[in-house]
């Protein structure tokens, strides 16, 4: 398989949402901008919520973008870079 570029501005909702709505293995970072006027939420493994203030990134290896969960305040976004490689 060929390798793909993503680049994502996803806008987070107050319900908890996955990062894709289909299975999507990529590598890559994912970002709070320091714009978002609060923290977003990821679900956290055990469930609870695990916030990233404005301007917080995260480096990612092989992770699913459909199994990582998101929420906030309304008009915060998440940014997703990276790449899948088959």
């Amino acid at each position: 398989m060929p390798n793909n570029l993503i680049l994502r501005r996803i806008e987070v909702t107050a319900e908890y949402r996955p990062l894709s709505e289909r299975s999507l293995v990529m590598s890559g970072e994912i970002c709070s901008p320091p714009f978002n006027l609060g923290p977003v939420f990821f679900r956290g493994d055990d469930g609870s919520d695990v916030p990233w203030i404005q301007g917080e990134c995260h480096v990612i290896q092989r992770c699913n973008l459909a199994e990582i969960y998101v929420k906030g305040p309304v008009g915060a976004i998440v940014t997703v870079v990276g790449g899948t490689w088959g």
